[in-house]
């Protein structure tokens, strides 16, 4: 059976559970558990703007590097993340390691790695070595107040991913038309003929 609350990433080899979400706790705090087997970390450096988050290590070793410090962390031990500095981890070890994570305020944290997850099967499945710009882009617009991108100024990459995703929504929205889609290119042509003949004489035609 499916464990439940749990969350499976693929591509870097985290499972997630989730203990205690943002209804459970009125918004405070998202307690969840990682799971990450041997050689597994997390996609990429990030940071979170608006939350402070906690690792207390309960099984294996584990790497992080949080700001400009190298952290080897094993059981009982913990680690602080405050809002808005740039980190990463990774299992240091031959074995799963097991972390108990605390993300403070709650939150769409939740919402957020279940959708990583997503876009990481997704990505597996087609087997992609990088997410679609897209959809990399809609996923930083979705959850701005939970990650940033690392080092770069936060206001020119939000501007950066919103017009890319702007972009992507428009195009989805053209290949995704049911009109589209439905019309052959007989019709297409027919639908053509029709609107020249009922255009009248000495009126320009608007091009969309």
């Amino acid at each position: 059976m499916t464990e439940p609350n749990l969350i499976v990433n693929p591509l870097s080899g985290e499972q997630i559970v989730i203990l205690r979400s943002a209804a459970e706790t009125g918004g405070q705090v998202l307690d969840w558990e990682l799971r990450l087997a041997p050689g597994g970390r997390v996609p990429s450096s990030h940071a979170h703007p608006e939350q402070q988050e906690t690792f207390t290590v309960l099984e294996g070793t584990m790497r992080f590097r949080v700001g400009w410090r190298r952290i080897i962390a094993g059981p009982g031990q913990c680690v602080l993340v405050p809002p808005g500095t740039v980190h990463h981890f990774a299992n240091a070890g031959p074995v799963t390691a097991r972390v108990a994570v605390e993300s403070r305020p709650a939150l769409r944290m939740q919402e957020l790695l279940e959708t990583a997850a997503a876009l990481a099967q997704d990505q597996h499945a087609a087997r992609r070595a990088r997410p679609r710009p897209r959809d990399l882009a809609l996923f930083m617009t979705e959850f701005e107040r939970e990650v940033a991108a690392p080092y770069l100024p936060r206001r020119l990459v939000r501007l950066l991913m919103r017009a890319i995703a702007h972009t992507g929504r428009a195009a989805a929205r053209r290949s995704f038309s049911p009109a589209r889609q439905s019309s052959s290119p007989a019709r297409q042509s027919s639908r053509r003929s029709s609107d020249r003949a009922r255009q009248a004489p000495g009126t320009a035609r608007v091009h969309n």
